[in-house]
């Protein structure tokens, strides 16, 4: 009933905060949604004495609402359905070696990167042990999915350039939340179970298995789908996918945002490739069009609602400014090294490296990881840091990630 109490509360503050937005601001949905519910959460912060009882009801629900198990256990998964189902699959094969390195060689380079950059450069506020400086690489170097999708609808990039990005954000959660549970493992001391061979079985159970479930799941769905043409049905038939293909991946230990990922590219790419009615390819995509906005609108909101749960940020601005060069630094030197080793297709021009760096959007499943972290001594300053990285990443690159992309395309 709690969960079901908080949803609405966030669902009804949602939909004013959209309203104002495309009424006064007309930014784009999840970041004017962001952006109002950030000046929101500083007006309480500053004037909270004034107005106690409104400031304690929301931090209190933020506190009850498990964001870490809601986002990665239920919202992730419809939302990389979403957005996989309307990804081209011939698109992702021509683009498949940059896609491929992007979403796992580059994950490590900027793991060590950005995790040696915050142990080595002296910030005040900044003093956390090594393991924990690889922790916070390790969640804040993926790309997010969910904001790099919702956010590459506004920007008018280059087909191949999109693909690119969005290839990359959809697939470097496995490699990235390996890594992290390796870490965090590490860090708190329970070194005992991991050796190279059991963190290699890890990454092919999580990744491998995914692909493989999501498939299953893609295909047997889309042969049921084949046989009929009754739009409700259809829905059903993608939301049984959805909800119980988690099911099944929770049970079977392997990673449930590939298994998404896999079932709705399959499940797209057999819409457009087999015959169905106009009716239902129009409801099946307003569905979760609709579905992706109701999400990302909560999502957002929460993101910018987070500044009440770190009453005491003012005290981060040096190093959360340092850590969101930082990011943007290890982004360029774990893009531009694997383009000096391995030769692609397409050639990797400075301009796409730019594009690319600028395009790494971080969103909720970085603030998600780190929110995971058990309660000890640096839990906060993570948090803080991570907060300011993903509110700059969202805001500035977000906003300015399409003029950045028509410059590039100009130039060249």
């Amino acid at each position: 009933m709690e969960l079901y109490y908080s949803l609405s509360v966030f669902i009804v503050i949602a939909s004013f905060f959209a309203y104002f937005n495309v009424r006064f601001l007309k930014l784009p949905s999840t970041i004017g949604i962001m952006v109002i519910a950030m000046v929101a959460s500083i007006v309480l912060v500053t004037f909270g004495n004034a107005i106690p009882t409104v400031n304690e009801r929301i931090s209190s629900l933020l506190e009850r609402f498990d964001f870490t198990e809601v986002l990665m256990g239920a919202m992730l998964n419809f939302m990389l359905f979403a957005g996989a189902i309307h990804v081209s699959l011939r698109d992702l094969r021509e683009q498949s070696r940059p896609i491929l390195t992007f979403s796992t060689i580059t994950v490590v380079i900027s793991t060590l990167a950005v995790g040696t950059l915050v142990y080595f450069i002296p910030i005040d506020g900044l003093e956390i042990p090594f393991l924990y400086c690889l922790l916070f690489g390790a969640l804040i170097s993926p790309t997010d999915p969910v904001a790099v999708l919702s956010i590459l609808k506004e920007a008018k990039v280059r087909k191949s350039l999109e693909t690119k990005i969005a290839g990359e954000s959809l697939f470097n959660d496995g490699m990235a939340v390996v890594l992290f549970a390796v870490l965090l493992q590490l860090a708190q001391g329970r070194t005992e179970e991991f050796t190279v061979l059991n963190v290699l079985w890890l990454l092919i159970r999580e990744a491998g298995g995914g692909l493989l479930l999501g498939v299953a799941l893609g295909v047997g769905a889309s042969k049921a789908i084949r046989k009929i043409d009754d739009y409700k049905v259809t829905i059903l038939i993608t939301l049984s996918v959805v909800m119980g293909g988690y099911l099944i991946a929770r049970a079977l230990h392997v990673s449930g945002p590939l298994t998404m990922v896999f079932a709705g590219l399959i499940i797209g790419n057999f819409r457009k490739r087999w015959a169905m009615s106009a009716t239902t390819k129009d409801y099946l995509d307003k569905f979760w069009e609709l579905n992706d906005e109701i999400l990302n609108a909560i999502l957002f909101l929460f993101i910018g609602f987070n500044l009440l749960l770190i009453p005491d940020l003012t005290q981060y601005w040096l190093p959360g400014l340092a850590c969101v060069i930082i990011v943007l630094l290890s982004r360029l030197i774990s893009i531009w090294l694997p383009t000096r080793v391995i030769t692609f297709k397409e050639k990797i021009t400075r301009g796409t490296i730019n594009v690319l760096v600028w395009g790494g959007l971080r969103g909720g499943v970085s603030i998600a990881l780190a929110l995971s972290i058990d309660d000890n001594p640096y839990k906060k300053t993570i948090i803080a840091i991570t907060y300011f990285v993903v509110v700059f990443s969202i805001i500035v690159q977000g906003l300015t990630i399409g003029k950045v992309a028509n410059r590039v395309l100009a130039k060249s």
